[in-house]
Order: structure tokens, then sequence, then C-alpha cells
């Protein structure tokens, strides 16, 4: 048996098969281009089917059976540059049209907030609800059914102010992100500011140049004479007022140090705008600015265009704004624009000194669009 099987062995040596040839290099490139074509195919078929679907389910809303479904998905499509001409393709351009005109008129009880704040009210009053915050700033966060609001309090109103993206606005020079801006002025915090041109493309003019009166640190740098949906900015004497329009003349007898243009108003006095409340806008990533009587000022953003939720009203930055007491706010441009940065100085919210964003992004984003204005707090002089 031994025998038989040395035999079987040493046949099994003789007849050992010879090694694999290697394919040649045309046969590799071949099944490589095989594997990247069907790749491809998968992908492409990937993709048509999450558009057919999109495109169903659009087209099931702007022409189904409820009307006001299809209102509130054509005013949220406008306020974006990205989207703004989505509903035209279901609706036509005359209805599209119509529907994000048809809204109530802004109604406000002045020109402009004349209610008196004591804007060192939140620095020589009550200070318990400071006493966790040395560098007198807070953040909270906000649920609602559609959104997750940021919610920063920031106690001395005379440290926010307007920064610009550059000494000179023109087409030619490009706008700026804001963690750029901050760390160029040293801001502790910071949120982006009011309209600028968008002619919804990847052109680089986008974000270089605002719109309406910009007014930064004293000086009207910015005056397109174009009419603005609303004005918000900082008195001399640090009072948050807030307008359905300004022009340069205004701004000097008013003594603004520092505004911009955006809207609508959304608090006027302690009275809500009504017809702001009331505007079917649809839910986006929103920013606004208020003030409460003591003079402390609110900065609130809105996340939105994602998973987690779609996005908030003028009716909801409302609500926010009179839970934490604001008697003036206003809107702020929002969309993709919506952004809040802050620069943790004592390591309350994270790694101490670092600057980092407190909102989350559009899932269509990876940075924060380039702008002409922000809105920046400087560090307290009590620091």
């Amino acid at each position: 048996m031994d025998e038989l099987n040395e035999n079987q062995n040493a046949a099994n040596d003789r007849f050992t098969p010879p090694p694999r040839k290697r394919p040649s290099k045309a046969v590799r490139r071949k099944r490589a281009m095989k594997i990247l074509l069907r790749s491809l195919m998968v992908f492409l078929t990937v993709i048509i089917m999450l558009l057919s679907t999109a495109w169903l389910v659009l087209d099931g809303i702007f022409n189904g059976p409820s009307p006001a479904a299809r209102d509130t998905l054509t005013r949220s499509l406008s306020f974006s540059s990205g989207t703004y001409w989505i509903p035209s393709v279901f609706l036509g351009e005359e209805l599209a049209n119509q529907i994000i005109s048809n809204n109530p008129e802004l109604e406000l009880p002045n020109d402009k907030s004349e209610i008196v704040i004591d804007s060192n009210g939140a620095l020589n009053g009550n200070n318990d609800e400071w006493a966790d915050y040395p560098d007198g700033i807070y953040i909270e966060r906000v649920k609602g059914p559609t959104f997750t609001a940021h919610v920063m309090l920031i106690r001395d109103p005379s440290t926010v102010y307007v920064a610009t993206s550059s000494e000179t606005y023109s087409t030619s020079i490009p706008g700026k992100r804001l963690n750029h801006v901050m760390e160029r002025e040293g801001a502790v915090a910071g949120i982006n500011a009011g309209a600028f041109l968008d002619n919804g493309t990847a052109d680089p003019i986008v974000g270089s140049i605002p719109y309406g009166l910009v007014v930064s640190e004293g000086e009207i740098v910015w005056d397109d004479g174009r009419s603005q949906n609303g004005f918000v900015g900082f008195t001399e004497d640090n009072v948050l007022v807030v307008s359905k329009s300004i022009n340069a003349a205004q701004a000097r007898e008013w003594k603004i140090r520092d505004g911009c243009c955006f809207g609508p108003v959304l608090l006027m006095d302690g009275q809500i705008n009504q017809a702001a409340y009331e505007n079917d806008a649809g839910w986006n990533p929103r920013t606004a600015i208020g003030q409460r009587a003591d003079g402390a000022v609110i900065m609130v953003v809105i996340d939105g265009r994602q998973a987690s939720g779609i996005g908030g009203s003028y009716a909801d930055l409302i609500d926010i704004m009179i839970e934490y007491e604001a008697v003036n706010a206003c809107n702020l441009d929002g969309g993709s624009s919506s952004i809040m940065y802050y620069r943790d100085t004592y390591g309350i919210y994270g790694e101490a000194g670092n600057l980092h964003m407190v909102n989350t992004y559009s899932a269509l984003q990876a940075e924060p669009r380039v702008m002409p204005t922000f809105i920046l707090v400087r560090p307290s002089s009590e620091d």
C-alpha cells in the first residue's frame, strides 16, 4: 500500500500543471473598462431613479389636490437661488410668480422702532444670568416640529457690529466666508448678515457686493439705492433699530453705527409684524437678530434642508424671539447663507480657543458661502 501511494505521488509530481499565464495588459485593460462601465451604469441608474422619484413627488405636490401645499412649496423653493426656477417648470412662470407675490403687505406700527431700550441693562442689572458665561455669550438650542434653532445671546450690545468682506466693494473682488472674516477680525462670534448679489450660478461675482444700504463702524460703505424689505442696525447708543426701509440721510439722522438690509421686520416695539407672521413663505434655513429691553442681543439661526428638518418659517422666528423676550427683531438672509460661528474662549462648549460652527449646513453644502456682510461680536472689554 505504501508503495502504491509513493507511485501515485511520483505521478502527481511528473504531471504538475504549468504556472497560470498572466493576462496581457490589453486583456487587463479591457476587464477594467468593463468593470468601470458597469459601475457607471449602476450609478447612472440610481441617479435616474432618484431624479424620477423626486420629479414624481414634486409633480404630485405642484399639481396635486392641495393648493396650500403647492403654494408653500413654491415659496420655499423661491427663497433659494439654486431652486427658485423649479416651480415654473411644473406650474408655468406666470402662476409661479403669482403665488410668490400673493402675500400680505408688511404692516408696521412706525417707520422705525421707537421703544426705549436700556442698552446697558444687561451689564448693570442682575448678573445671575451671565454668571456661568464669563465672555458674555451663551448658546441654547430650540427644537421645533420641522427645525432645530440655535439661539445665541450676547450680553453687551456694544460688541456687536457689521463687518465687510473687503474695504471696497466690487464684482471683481470676491466675497469672503464668515469663518475667514472672523479670524481676520479676531471676533468671538458671528452670523451671516444682509442681502447680496446672487444670480443662482457658480459665477465668482456671487456674494461680492451687497444690496441696499450697509453701515459699518459708523461709515456708510455701500448704498445702491435698492429698496429692500427691511433694515436692521445699531445706533451709536447700541440700540437695535428696525425699519421697513432706510436711506443714507435717515441712517445719519438716526445715528446708525452698523446696519444692513434684509427683512421682513419680525418685531417692532414689542409688536408682532402680523403680516410676516401669517406670511406663507415656506420652511427654510433662516437667520435673524433681535434685542431685549435690557439691551442684550439675540441671534437666531435655524437649520433646514436636511433629513433632520426642512427648516422654519417667519412665524417660527417670531415665536423664538418672543420666547427670548425680544422687543425688536428682523429677519436676515437665510437659506444656504444661514451660518453661526462661536470661538469657545473658556472651553464651555468644546476645546477652548477653537472657532467652531454652531449650526449644521444644508445637506447640499460643503462649506460656508462667500458673502459681503457679516454681523460679528468682538471680545468684550471686560474679558
